[in-house]
Protein backbone atom coordinates (compact mmCIF):
# COMPACT_ATOMS: atom_id res chain seq x y z
CA UNK A 1 0.00 0.00 0.00
CA UNK A 2 1.35 3.40 -0.01
CA UNK A 3 0.65 6.22 2.54
CA UNK A 4 0.05 9.69 1.58
CA UNK A 5 1.23 12.01 4.36
CA UNK A 6 1.00 15.99 4.14
CA UNK A 7 2.27 19.09 6.92
CA UNK A 8 -0.57 20.24 9.34
CA UNK A 9 -0.44 23.82 11.28
CA UNK A 10 0.11 21.78 15.03
CA UNK A 11 1.01 18.23 16.05
CA UNK A 12 -0.53 17.66 19.57
CA UNK A 13 -1.94 15.08 21.66
CA UNK A 14 -0.91 12.54 23.72
CA UNK A 15 0.29 8.78 22.66
CA UNK A 16 0.71 5.41 24.06
CA UNK A 17 3.70 3.86 22.46
CA UNK A 18 3.12 -0.13 21.88
CA UNK A 19 4.64 -2.51 24.43
CA UNK A 20 8.48 -2.77 23.59
CA UNK A 21 9.48 -5.36 21.38
CA UNK A 22 12.45 -6.47 22.41
CA UNK A 23 11.20 -7.04 26.20
CA UNK A 24 8.22 -8.67 24.46
CA UNK A 25 10.21 -11.45 22.36
CA UNK A 26 12.13 -12.09 25.66
CA UNK A 27 9.23 -12.05 28.09
CA UNK A 28 7.58 -15.05 26.26
CA UNK A 29 10.32 -16.94 25.01
CA UNK A 30 11.65 -17.03 28.98
CA UNK A 31 7.87 -17.37 29.77
CA UNK A 32 8.24 -20.61 27.68
CA UNK A 33 10.77 -22.10 29.98
CA UNK A 34 9.76 -21.13 33.15
CA UNK A 35 7.96 -23.13 35.58
CA UNK A 36 4.84 -21.88 36.49
CA UNK A 37 2.49 -19.32 34.40
CA UNK A 38 2.64 -16.00 33.64
CA UNK A 39 0.70 -13.44 32.32
CA UNK A 40 2.69 -10.76 29.78
CA UNK A 41 0.44 -7.28 29.64
CA UNK A 42 1.17 -4.96 26.87
CA UNK A 43 2.52 -6.90 24.83
CA UNK A 44 3.93 -5.94 21.25
CA UNK A 45 1.33 -5.89 19.08
CA UNK A 46 3.88 -6.39 15.79
CA UNK A 47 4.41 -9.18 13.31
CA UNK A 48 8.29 -10.13 14.50
CA UNK A 49 6.68 -10.69 18.40
CA UNK A 50 3.67 -12.85 16.77
CA UNK A 51 6.30 -14.68 14.88
CA UNK A 52 7.97 -15.68 18.17
CA UNK A 53 5.08 -16.33 20.05
CA UNK A 54 3.84 -18.76 16.70
CA UNK A 55 7.85 -20.87 16.82
CA UNK A 56 6.91 -21.15 20.38
CA UNK A 57 3.46 -22.58 19.87
CA UNK A 58 5.28 -25.24 17.33
CA UNK A 59 7.60 -26.19 19.85
CA UNK A 60 4.77 -27.26 22.12
CA UNK A 61 3.87 -23.80 24.10
CA UNK A 62 0.77 -23.09 25.47
CA UNK A 63 0.19 -19.12 24.77
CA UNK A 64 -3.22 -17.70 25.03
CA UNK A 65 -4.00 -14.09 24.26
CA UNK A 66 -6.70 -13.38 26.42
CA UNK A 67 -7.20 -10.06 24.89
CA UNK A 68 -5.18 -7.92 22.45
CA UNK A 69 -2.01 -7.16 24.30
CA UNK A 70 -2.77 -9.81 26.75
CA UNK A 71 -0.95 -13.27 26.83
CA UNK A 72 -0.51 -15.97 29.23
CA UNK A 73 2.15 -18.32 28.59
CA UNK A 74 2.21 -21.66 30.19
CA UNK A 75 5.82 -22.31 30.76
CA UNK A 76 7.04 -26.34 29.74
CA UNK A 77 9.05 -28.66 31.49
CA UNK A 78 10.51 -29.68 27.60
CA UNK A 79 9.83 -28.07 24.77
CA UNK A 80 8.70 -30.43 21.78
CA UNK A 81 10.32 -30.97 18.32
CA UNK A 82 8.45 -29.27 15.56
CA UNK A 83 6.30 -30.82 13.21
CA UNK A 84 7.83 -28.51 10.29
CA UNK A 85 9.84 -25.74 9.38
CA UNK A 86 10.05 -23.06 12.22
CA UNK A 87 9.02 -19.59 10.22
CA UNK A 88 10.33 -16.11 11.95
CA UNK A 89 9.37 -13.76 9.34
CA UNK A 90 10.77 -10.63 9.44
CA UNK A 91 12.32 -11.02 12.97
CA UNK A 92 16.18 -11.21 13.37
CA UNK A 93 15.67 -10.91 17.22
CA UNK A 94 12.99 -14.19 16.81
CA UNK A 95 15.42 -16.30 14.57
CA UNK A 96 18.26 -15.46 16.65
CA UNK A 97 17.18 -15.84 20.40
CA UNK A 98 15.41 -19.38 19.30
CA UNK A 99 18.10 -20.51 17.65
CA UNK A 100 20.02 -19.99 21.04
CA UNK A 101 17.39 -22.02 23.17
CA UNK A 102 16.93 -24.59 20.04
CA UNK A 103 20.98 -25.56 20.65
CA UNK A 104 20.06 -27.47 23.46
CA UNK A 105 16.99 -29.09 22.94
CA UNK A 106 17.19 -33.03 22.30
CA UNK A 107 16.18 -32.53 18.68
CA UNK A 108 16.44 -31.17 15.44
CA UNK A 109 14.81 -28.28 14.21
CA UNK A 110 15.12 -25.79 11.32
CA UNK A 111 14.44 -22.33 11.25
CA UNK A 112 13.81 -19.94 8.76
CA UNK A 113 12.24 -16.57 7.78
CA UNK A 114 11.46 -14.01 4.97
CA UNK A 115 13.50 -12.88 1.97
CA UNK A 116 14.88 -10.28 4.27
CA UNK A 117 15.41 -12.05 7.49
CA UNK A 118 17.56 -14.93 5.12
CA UNK A 119 20.09 -12.18 3.42
CA UNK A 120 20.78 -11.02 7.08
CA UNK A 121 24.16 -12.57 8.57
CA UNK A 122 24.03 -15.73 11.19
CA UNK A 123 27.48 -16.57 10.77
CA UNK A 124 28.39 -14.15 13.96
CA UNK A 125 25.02 -16.48 15.92
CA UNK A 126 26.47 -19.91 14.43
CA UNK A 127 29.99 -19.24 15.71
CA UNK A 128 29.48 -19.22 19.44
CA UNK A 129 27.05 -21.13 19.48
CA UNK A 130 29.16 -23.95 18.09
CA UNK A 131 31.51 -23.13 20.87
CA UNK A 132 29.51 -24.58 23.27
CA UNK A 133 29.09 -27.91 21.49
CA UNK A 134 26.17 -26.94 19.78
CA UNK A 135 25.05 -28.72 16.41
CA UNK A 136 24.73 -25.72 13.96
CA UNK A 137 24.29 -24.82 9.89
CA UNK A 138 23.57 -22.47 7.82
CA UNK A 139 23.14 -21.91 4.02
CA UNK A 140 25.75 -19.83 2.34
CA UNK A 141 28.65 -21.71 4.07
CA UNK A 142 27.45 -21.61 7.56
CA UNK A 143 26.42 -17.80 7.06
CA UNK A 144 22.70 -17.35 6.61
CA UNK A 145 19.40 -18.92 7.38
CA UNK A 146 17.93 -21.27 7.06
CA UNK A 147 19.50 -22.65 10.11
CA UNK A 148 19.35 -25.87 11.02
CA UNK A 149 20.01 -26.82 14.77
CA UNK A 150 20.14 -30.67 16.04
CA UNK A 151 20.62 -30.13 19.75
CA UNK A 152 23.51 -31.38 22.18
CA UNK A 153 24.84 -30.94 25.70
CA UNK A 154 26.54 -27.71 25.37
CA UNK A 155 29.48 -26.13 28.14
CA UNK A 156 29.94 -23.06 29.35
CA UNK A 157 32.01 -20.66 27.42
CA UNK A 158 34.04 -17.21 28.13
CA UNK A 159 33.01 -15.25 24.84
CA UNK A 160 34.30 -11.67 23.78
CA UNK A 161 31.65 -10.69 21.40
CA UNK A 162 32.94 -8.75 18.41
CA UNK A 163 30.39 -6.27 17.68
CA UNK A 164 27.79 -4.90 20.34
CA UNK A 165 24.88 -6.97 19.89
CA UNK A 166 22.02 -7.89 22.48
CA UNK A 167 20.38 -10.56 19.77
CA UNK A 168 24.01 -12.69 20.15
CA UNK A 169 24.42 -11.80 23.61
CA UNK A 170 20.91 -12.67 24.66
CA UNK A 171 21.25 -16.06 21.92
CA UNK A 172 24.08 -17.04 24.15
CA UNK A 173 22.47 -16.65 27.73
CA UNK A 174 19.94 -18.79 26.64
CA UNK A 175 21.77 -21.84 25.12
CA UNK A 176 23.70 -21.27 28.40
CA UNK A 177 20.51 -21.77 30.27
CA UNK A 178 20.96 -25.60 29.92
CA UNK A 179 24.76 -25.82 29.67
CA UNK A 180 27.65 -27.43 32.27
CA UNK A 181 29.14 -25.04 33.87
CA UNK A 182 29.31 -21.27 33.97
CA UNK A 183 28.83 -19.01 30.71
CA UNK A 184 31.29 -15.42 30.81
CA UNK A 185 30.55 -12.63 28.08
CA UNK A 186 32.01 -10.05 27.14
CA UNK A 187 30.84 -7.03 25.40
CA UNK A 188 32.75 -4.20 23.41
CA UNK A 189 30.02 -1.53 24.21
CA UNK A 190 27.09 -1.57 26.24
CA UNK A 191 23.86 -2.81 24.20
CA UNK A 192 20.45 -3.30 25.74
CA UNK A 193 20.33 -6.00 28.41
CA UNK A 194 16.36 -6.87 28.92
CA UNK A 195 17.08 -10.24 28.74
CA UNK A 196 19.84 -9.74 32.23
CA UNK A 197 17.04 -7.79 33.93
CA UNK A 198 14.49 -10.73 33.30
CA UNK A 199 16.35 -13.64 33.71
CA UNK A 200 17.42 -11.73 37.54
CA UNK A 201 13.79 -11.68 38.14
CA UNK A 202 13.18 -15.30 36.88
CA UNK A 203 15.92 -16.11 39.61
CA UNK A 204 18.54 -16.93 37.04
CA UNK A 205 22.16 -16.88 38.65
CA UNK A 206 23.44 -14.26 36.55
CA UNK A 207 26.51 -11.10 37.68
CA UNK A 208 26.98 -8.35 35.54
CA UNK A 209 30.76 -6.08 35.64
CA UNK A 210 30.53 -3.80 33.38
CA UNK A 211 30.62 -4.89 30.13
CA UNK A 212 31.20 -8.46 31.47
CA UNK A 213 28.17 -11.12 32.01
CA UNK A 214 28.56 -14.39 33.76
CA UNK A 215 25.34 -16.46 33.74
CA UNK A 216 24.91 -20.03 35.95
CA UNK A 217 23.02 -22.46 34.79
CA UNK A 218 19.96 -23.23 37.07
CA UNK A 219 17.42 -25.71 37.72
CA UNK A 220 14.40 -23.77 36.39
CA UNK A 221 13.44 -20.14 36.44
CA UNK A 222 10.38 -18.54 38.13
CA UNK A 223 7.40 -17.50 35.83
CA UNK A 224 6.70 -13.82 36.68
CA UNK A 225 3.46 -11.41 35.51
CA UNK A 226 4.92 -8.61 33.59
CA UNK A 227 3.61 -5.06 32.19
CA UNK A 228 5.68 -3.96 29.54
CA UNK A 229 6.45 -0.88 28.79
CA UNK A 230 5.92 1.32 25.96
CA UNK A 231 8.74 0.54 23.14
CA UNK A 232 11.58 3.89 23.40
CA UNK A 233 12.15 3.00 19.70
CA UNK A 234 8.57 2.94 18.60
CA UNK A 235 8.63 6.60 21.10
CA UNK A 236 11.30 7.84 18.90
CA UNK A 237 9.49 8.70 16.10
CA UNK A 238 7.12 11.12 18.03
CA UNK A 239 10.30 12.86 20.06
CA UNK A 240 11.69 13.50 16.70
CA UNK A 241 8.39 14.63 15.34
CA UNK A 242 7.48 17.08 18.03
CA UNK A 243 11.36 18.07 17.92
CA UNK A 244 11.31 19.16 13.87
CA UNK A 245 8.12 20.31 13.64
CA UNK A 246 7.44 24.60 14.54
CA UNK A 247 4.14 23.84 16.17
CA UNK A 248 4.00 20.96 18.41
CA UNK A 249 3.43 19.68 21.70
CA UNK A 250 2.97 15.78 22.32
CA UNK A 251 3.49 13.22 25.59
CA UNK A 252 4.28 9.64 25.58
CA UNK A 253 3.03 7.67 28.48
CA UNK A 254 4.52 4.82 29.96
CA UNK A 255 7.63 4.81 28.19
CA UNK A 256 10.74 2.64 28.92
CA UNK A 257 13.85 4.68 29.48
CA UNK A 258 16.40 1.67 29.88
CA UNK A 259 19.84 3.24 29.67
CA UNK A 260 20.73 0.80 27.07
CA UNK A 261 18.09 2.35 24.76
CA UNK A 262 18.09 6.02 26.14
CA UNK A 263 21.01 7.03 22.87
CA UNK A 264 17.95 8.75 21.04
CA UNK A 265 17.02 10.95 24.00
CA UNK A 266 20.83 11.72 24.71
CA UNK A 267 20.91 13.12 21.29
CA UNK A 268 17.90 14.81 21.07
CA UNK A 269 18.88 16.74 24.12
CA UNK A 270 22.74 17.16 22.89
CA UNK A 271 20.84 19.20 19.61
CA UNK A 272 18.78 20.96 21.99
CA UNK A 273 15.80 19.54 22.34
CA UNK A 274 12.54 20.45 24.43
CA UNK A 275 12.34 17.26 25.87
CA UNK A 276 11.55 16.36 29.41
CA UNK A 277 11.11 12.92 31.57
CA UNK A 278 8.49 12.93 34.09
CA UNK A 279 7.21 10.70 36.87
CA UNK A 280 10.58 8.07 36.61
CA UNK A 281 9.57 4.41 38.11
CA UNK A 282 10.30 0.67 37.92
CA UNK A 283 7.32 -1.36 36.64
CA UNK A 284 8.96 -5.47 36.31
CA UNK A 285 12.89 -4.26 37.14
CA UNK A 286 12.45 -1.71 33.88
CA UNK A 287 12.37 2.22 34.39
CA UNK A 288 9.19 3.93 33.02
CA UNK A 289 8.83 7.51 32.38
CA UNK A 290 6.47 9.70 30.81
CA UNK A 291 8.31 11.75 28.03
CA UNK A 292 6.90 15.19 26.83
CA UNK A 293 8.66 16.99 23.81
CA UNK A 294 7.52 20.20 21.81
CA UNK A 295 8.75 22.61 19.39
CA UNK A 296 12.63 23.50 19.20
CA UNK A 297 15.41 25.02 17.53
CA UNK A 298 17.93 21.51 16.89
CA UNK A 299 21.40 22.03 16.04
CA UNK A 300 23.44 19.17 13.86
CA UNK A 301 26.13 17.51 15.60
CA UNK A 302 28.58 14.41 15.82
CA UNK A 303 27.10 11.19 16.47
CA UNK A 304 29.33 7.71 16.75
CA UNK A 305 31.50 5.58 19.33
CA UNK A 306 29.67 3.93 22.18
CA UNK A 307 26.30 5.90 21.97
CA UNK A 308 25.89 3.95 18.57
CA UNK A 309 24.92 0.49 20.04
CA UNK A 310 22.13 2.46 21.93
CA UNK A 311 20.51 4.34 19.65
CA UNK A 312 20.94 2.18 16.42
CA UNK A 313 17.69 1.47 15.29
CA UNK A 314 16.46 5.10 15.74
CA UNK A 315 19.51 6.33 12.98
CA UNK A 316 17.33 6.94 10.10
CA UNK A 317 15.01 8.87 12.35
CA UNK A 318 17.98 11.67 13.68
CA UNK A 319 19.30 11.81 10.18
CA UNK A 320 15.71 13.66 10.04
CA UNK A 321 16.15 15.51 13.04
CA UNK A 322 19.17 17.05 10.92
CA UNK A 323 17.79 17.58 7.85
CA UNK A 324 15.97 20.00 9.87
CA UNK A 325 18.66 21.17 12.12
CA UNK A 326 21.06 24.37 11.92
CA UNK A 327 24.32 22.85 10.65
CA UNK A 328 25.39 19.96 9.79
CA UNK A 329 25.05 16.06 11.95
CA UNK A 330 27.44 13.64 11.32
CA UNK A 331 27.09 10.05 12.27
CA UNK A 332 29.78 7.62 12.15
CA UNK A 333 30.63 3.81 13.55
CA UNK A 334 27.18 2.47 12.48
CA UNK A 335 28.35 0.11 9.46
CA UNK A 336 25.90 -2.36 11.01
CA UNK A 337 22.94 -0.41 9.77
CA UNK A 338 24.14 -2.42 6.04
CA UNK A 339 22.88 -5.89 7.37
CA UNK A 340 19.11 -4.57 8.83
CA UNK A 341 16.41 -5.16 7.37
CA UNK A 342 17.89 -3.60 4.19
CA UNK A 343 21.19 -1.76 3.88
CA UNK A 344 19.55 1.53 6.15
CA UNK A 345 22.43 3.75 5.58
CA UNK A 346 21.85 3.82 1.80
CA UNK A 347 18.35 3.58 1.71
CA UNK A 348 17.83 6.71 4.43
CA UNK A 349 20.18 8.63 2.04
CA UNK A 350 18.50 7.66 -0.92
CA UNK A 351 15.30 8.23 0.47
CA UNK A 352 15.72 11.68 2.15
CA UNK A 353 17.24 13.04 -1.09
CA UNK A 354 14.40 12.80 -3.04
CA UNK A 355 12.66 14.55 -0.33
CA UNK A 356 15.24 17.23 -1.07
CA UNK A 357 17.78 17.20 1.28
CA UNK A 358 21.27 17.73 1.18
CA UNK A 359 22.65 13.86 2.56
CA UNK A 360 25.74 11.85 1.75
CA UNK A 361 26.41 7.99 2.14
CA UNK A 362 29.38 7.15 4.43
CA UNK A 363 31.08 3.57 4.87
CA UNK A 364 29.56 3.15 8.17
CA UNK A 365 26.84 6.37 8.37
CA UNK A 366 26.31 9.61 7.05
CA UNK A 367 26.57 13.10 7.09
CA UNK A 368 23.43 15.37 6.81
CA UNK A 369 23.42 19.27 6.00
CA UNK A 370 21.24 20.86 8.36
CA UNK A 371 18.93 24.19 7.40
CA UNK A 372 17.15 23.19 3.90
CA UNK A 373 13.28 22.75 4.07
CA UNK A 374 12.41 19.56 2.84
CA UNK A 375 9.96 19.06 -0.29
CA UNK A 376 7.36 16.07 -0.67
CA UNK A 377 7.83 13.29 -3.34
CA UNK A 378 7.65 9.50 -3.27
CA UNK A 379 9.79 7.45 -1.65
CA UNK A 380 9.90 3.77 -0.99
CA UNK A 381 10.22 1.98 2.61
CA UNK A 382 12.64 -0.88 0.83
CA UNK A 383 10.61 -3.10 3.12
CA UNK A 384 12.19 -1.80 6.24
CA UNK A 385 9.51 -0.81 8.82
CA UNK A 386 11.92 1.89 10.42
CA UNK A 387 12.60 3.80 7.04
CA UNK A 388 8.79 3.85 6.33
CA UNK A 389 7.83 5.55 9.97
CA UNK A 390 11.22 7.94 9.15
CA UNK A 391 10.20 9.19 6.15
CA UNK A 392 6.35 9.68 7.54
CA UNK A 393 7.61 11.89 9.92
CA UNK A 394 9.86 13.69 7.68
CA UNK A 395 6.73 14.25 5.81
CA UNK A 396 5.16 15.94 8.03
CA UNK A 397 7.40 18.80 7.66
CA UNK A 398 8.02 18.79 4.01
CA UNK A 399 6.48 20.83 2.21
CA UNK A 400 3.24 19.37 -0.11
CA UNK A 401 2.55 15.88 -0.11
CA UNK A 402 4.99 12.68 0.35
CA UNK A 403 4.26 9.36 -0.89
CA UNK A 404 5.27 6.27 0.89
CA UNK A 405 5.17 2.84 -0.98
CA UNK A 406 5.16 -0.75 1.00
CA UNK A 407 4.00 1.78 3.97
CA UNK A 408 2.61 -1.51 5.22
CA UNK A 409 5.30 -2.64 6.73
CA UNK A 410 4.87 -0.55 9.65
CA UNK A 411 3.06 -3.50 10.72
CA UNK A 412 6.12 -5.46 11.72
CA UNK A 413 6.83 -3.17 14.71
CA UNK A 414 3.94 -0.37 15.10
CA UNK A 415 0.64 -1.22 13.49
CA UNK A 416 -0.80 2.05 14.63
CA UNK A 417 1.47 4.41 13.62
CA UNK A 418 -0.42 5.51 10.57
CA UNK A 419 -3.24 5.89 12.71
CA UNK A 420 -1.78 7.84 15.23
CA UNK A 421 -0.04 9.99 12.88
CA UNK A 422 -3.51 10.73 11.91
CA UNK A 423 -4.58 11.35 14.71
CA UNK A 424 -2.33 14.18 15.91
CA UNK A 425 -2.62 15.94 12.96
CA UNK A 426 -6.35 15.54 13.23
CA UNK A 427 -6.67 16.97 16.72
CA UNK A 428 -4.78 19.80 16.25
CA UNK A 429 -7.19 20.62 13.16
CA UNK A 430 -10.17 20.41 15.26
CA UNK A 431 -8.66 22.72 17.37
CA UNK A 432 -8.31 25.35 14.44
CA UNK A 433 -4.55 25.10 15.47
CA UNK A 434 -4.56 26.71 18.88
Amino acid sequence: MEQRVRGCPRLEGKVSPPGDKSISHRAVILSSIARGRARLSNFAPGADCRSTVSCLRELGVEIVEESPGMLTVSGVEALREPKDVLDAGNSATTIRLLAGLLAAQDFLSIITGDDSLRSRPMGRLIHPLRLMGADIWGRGGDSLAPLAIKGSRLRGIQYRLPMASAQIKSAILLAALFAKGETTIEQPAPSRDHTERLLRAMGAKLESDGLRVTLAPAPALSAIDLHIPGDISSAAFWLVAGAIHPNARIRLKDTGINPTRMGIIEVLLDMGAKLTIEGERMEGGEPVAELAIESSDLAGRQIGGDLIPRLIDEIPLIAVAGCVARGTTVIRDAAELRVKETDRIRATVRELSKLGAHIEELPDGMIVHGGRKLEGGECYSHHDHRLAMALGIAGLVAQGETVIHDAEVVAFSYPAFWRDLERLCRRTAEKGGS
